[in-house]
């Protein structure tokens, strides 16, 4: 299954270039806002689409969840809760998910939810060319009665439930679906109404509280504004100024927003490093050869580049699961630690102790990283002919050099990130190459035939150093996303959103 996120990634990298940035000045006010009732949040991008099966599943998340209320929603630790579906069952072979919906809850049109709009919701969702990639182990969703529906799945897909809270379960009017009337605006039953006439799109985006939501207590602001500001200097400046209580952040402006008294919060988001499309050698030789990988991830300085371009937000590690997930290995952080005489040995030892030469794709987006990858590999002898391209080509191409600089978004479920980062064919992993490491193959075999739990993590546990072991990418270090908040907002991130949905964000 394939389950990208083009807005995602494009924005996460935006976000990384402006990451040497200086500080902002510090004029204006300390951003304190005179009261916490209306919340006024920068949140980078714009609104992708109002139709759930064209919206983005990373910074989408604030303005969908102003709107639409979700079947299932996720917990702080990106854990499936009930939303719309109050509960679930798997059957045995967890081939089939019964979802046992909420009573008395209707759409902007005054039309009810119940088990045949979630239907043709779900069917709208599988069809979409955004969302269907949540949904493509689904072959069939029926209504077993009004408040029951039950998806059959053509093969176990133990993330669906993360992927349907994460962004890909919003329930719109189902009218508003079949007339395409969601391409204008929303129609949906969420905790706010769309306050299109003071709505600037582009500019700011006008939600009022909707009376007598079925799960009001967790949305305490009676007004939202969202702001759409990619400029992070443009939007420091705004937190200021008192425009903004909350903001996607620049780990630039840290030291600022700290003498400022805000509340910081951050958390894993991407992984930073070099990816390795071609494990098997078809292209380069060279990286066909697991010491050449692993003696390219001895080399980097990750700490130093973490510091130098990253402003020290984020985690050295070589590991991909995210840091805090059951399946990381804290004790395991520092296989890669930078040794360039061992890199050199292990380069000699595959026969190139003279270095190798290769293409590979740059953007203005990578040029921060840039000056420690031409360090780096000339230390190592590897010749590397740059090849400059636009950021949106950049995705488009990358892939087809044998590695490239990367900057990918993280999930924060661990069989999700075995789906997304090693089985599947991603943009950035076109070519998984499992079948060609008859280990790792065996271990993604026992992993994904585990009962969930502890079993199925402890295999995880397993998987993850093989692939270190393996130098299946060279990861540098997972980068953290910072909010900033005035006191009496707090913002609780969630690895694999971007931007918190609107219940992550809350007064106190």
């Amino acid at each position: 299954m394939t389950r990208t996120r083009t807005a995602a990634w494009l924005a996460i990298a935006a976000a990384a270039a402006t990451a040497l940035a200086g500080c902002t000045s510090s004029s204006g006010s300390s951003g304190a806002a005179a009261s916490t009732d209306e919340l006024k949040a920068g949140v980078f991008l714009d609104v992708t689409s109002w139709d759930p099966a064209n919206a983005d599943i990373g910074f989408d998340g604030p303005y969908l969840s102003a709107v639409y209320d979700p079947l299932v929603a996720l917990d702080k630790d990106a854990k499936p809760v009930p939303a719309l579906a109050t509960s679930w069952d798997w059957s045995p072979d967890r081939l089939t998910l019964t979802l046992h919906l909420r009573d008395g809850v209707t759409f902007d049109d005054g039309q009810k939810f119940d088990a045949a709009a979630a239907v043709e919701n779900l069917n709208h969702l599988k069809a979409g060319v955004r969302s269907g990639q949540a949904y493509t182990d689904v072959k069939s969703v029926e209504a077993k009665d009004p408040s029951t529906v039950v998806l059959r799945l053509s093969e176990r897909d133990d993330a669906l439930l993360y992927f349907m809270g994460l962004g890909r379960s919003w329930m719109a009017s189902p009218k508003a679906i079949r007339s395409g009337a969601l391409t204008n605006g929303p129609d949906g039953s969420g905790p706010y109404t769309y306050d299109k006439a003071n709505s600037a799109p582009q500019s700011q985006y006008v939600f009022t509280k909707r009376p007598q939501h079925w799960d009001s207590a967790t949305y305490p602001f009676s007004t939202v504004r969202l702001f759409p500001i990619t400029d992070q200097t443009a939007s420091f400046n705004a937190m200021l100024s008192g425009q903004l209580n909350v903001q996607f952040a620049n780990a630039a402006n840290l030291a600022q927003a700290q003498q400022n008294g805000w509340n910081v919060a951050r958390k894993a988001a991407s992984w930073v490093g070099v990816q390795f499309a071609d494990r098997t050698g078809s292209q380069v030789k060279a990286l066909g050869d697991q010491r050449v990988r692993q003696a390219i991830a001895y080399a980097f300085d990750a700490a130093g580049i973490l510091k130098a371009v990253g402003n020290d937000a984020g985690t050295v590690t070589d590991q991909l699961w995210p840091v805090g997930s059951p399946v990381y290995d804290q004790a395991g952080t520092a296989r890669y630690q930078t040794d360039l005489g061992k890199a050199k040995q292990l380069l000699a030892e595959a026969g190139y102790a003279g270095g190798f030469s290769l293409k590979m794709p740059m953007s203005t987006i990578f040029a921060a990283w840039q000056p420690a990858a031409n360090q780096t590999f000339g230390q190592l002898g590897i010749k590397v002919d740059w090849q400059n391209m636009s950021m949106p080509d950049y995705q488009k191409n990358a892939p087809t050099y044998p590695m490239f600089l990367a900057v990918i978004a993280m999930d924060g479920n661990d069989m999700a990130t075995l789906t997304d980062q090693v089985t599947s064919s991603q943009w950035y992993n076109p070519h998984p190459s499992v079948d060609a490491f008859p280990e790792v193959k065996a271990l993604v075999q026992q992993v994904q035939q585990a009962e969930p739990g502890p079993a199925q993590t402890q295999l995880l546990k397993q998987l993850n150093a093989k692939l270190v072991d393996l130098a299946w990418w060279d990861v540098w270090y997972q980068a953290d996303n910072l909010y900033f908040s005035v006191k009496g907002i707090t913002v609780t991130p969630v690895t694999g959103m971007m931007f918190p949905t609107l219940r992550f964000i809350q007064r106190g």
